[in-house]
């Protein structure tokens, strides 16, 4: 797939728009950041994952900094999170929701694009999960807290879940459209069945967590 076809393109940056907001509401709800803070927080969350896996695969300089329209979106999310953010509260768990979709988002966007660099199925999955948790992980840790991808959540299983969905069905002949609505709707159902159930990563045998 080319990197600049409309597929590709509206899923890397609908990703972006939903970490933007996801980002952003967490500064304003978390740590209770001001203009400045919440913009920055929402753009780094947004950007953070795709521009890693653009280093990985050589696509220099990343998408972010050779496609304006990039950082016109996380800015754009940014700040309708910081204009509207009360609105927002109105949803249930909005931070949560977003957090999913940019998940799912960037889970196959990440891998279409590996793929189309000439990484290998391998390679594809792997970077199509770093770009879904690296924004989210960015975040975590300016705000000071454990990355989600690090605790008990299912995060990172849900997002190898999707590139590995979109790769085998690429591998198997299916067209680029479902194989990346199929990847991206497991990655999302996984990640809100985890949070809804209260599902959790294996953890040692014998260690109980949450003591």
């Amino acid at each position: 797939m080319d990197p600049a076809s409309p597929l590709f393109l509206t899923l890397d940056l609908t990703g972006v728009f939903a970490f933007a907001l996801n980002g952003a509401l967490t500064a304003i709800r978390v740590v209770r950041l001001d203009v400045v803070g919440v913009v920055t927080l929402g753009m780094i969350t947004a950007l953070g994952g795709g521009i890693v896996r653009d280093v990985f695969i050589d696509d220099l300089p990343p998408a972010t900094f050779s496609d304006w329209r990039y950082l016109a979106v996380a800015a754009t999310g940014s700040l309708v999170a910081f204009l509207f953010g009360a609105r927002l509260d109105r949803w249930v768990n909005p931070i949560l929701v977003l957090d999913a979709a940019g998940l799912s988002l960037f889970a196959v966007s990440g891998a279409l694009k590996t793929l189309e660099f000439g990484g290998g199925a391998a390679q594809a999955v792997i970077l199509g999960a770093v770009t879904a948790v690296g924004g989210g992980t960015m975040r975590d840790v300016l705000i000071g807290r454990i990355p989600v991808v690090l605790r008990s959540e299912l995060y990172a299983i849900p997002a190898l879940g999707g590139a590995l969905t979109l790769v085998v069905a690429i591998e198997l002949g299916m067209a680029e459209v479902p194989a990346a609505v199929g990847g991206a709707v497991l990655c999302f159902l996984v990640r809100m069945l985890g949070v809804h159930l209260g599902l959790e990563a294996p953890a040692p045998p014998g260690i109980d967590r949450r003591t």
